[in-house]
């Protein structure tokens, strides 16, 4: 069994920062890599950010590339998002999951993601 919970939503102004964890907790050693992705209104599950457990390596969406960075703490079994320079786009909400395939194929498709947290709410308005 395997729970991921996010924190550290909430309503910001454009150009504020804010950091997102994500505690995972149960068979965490299974875990090849995990991710943030969002959801905005209407709009359909997209990826941001990916790390991969053991190596740390990253990999971004290129509409987060330079503002997001994606660390874990492994001693934690916590992965964080760090977010600066947000905008209204940004707005949506916040789910991480992890994923046991190992490798990089598909790691942006939400269904190569095997858990999932019940995500957190981001708003960046004026």
């Amino acid at each position: 069994q395997v729970h991921l919970v996010e924190s550290g939503g909430g309503l910001v102004h454009p150009g504020d920062s804010l950091r997102l964890s994500c505690a995972a907790s149960g068979r965490t050693f299974s875990f090849d890599s995990m991710g943030w992705f969002r959801q905005a209104p209407g709009k359909e599950r997209e990826f941001a950010a990916r790390i991969n457990w053991h190596t740390g390596s990253t990999y971004y969406e290129d509409s987060v590339k330079g503002r997001f960075t994606i660390s874990r703490d492994n001693a934690k079994n916590t992965m964080y998002l760090q977010m600066t320079s947000l905008k209204p786009e940004d707005t949506a909400v916040y789910y991480c999951a992890a994923r046991t395939a190992p490798g990089i194929y598909a790691i942006k498709s939400a269904r190569s993601y095997d858990y999932w947290g019940q995500g957190t709410q981001v708003t960046v308005s004026s």
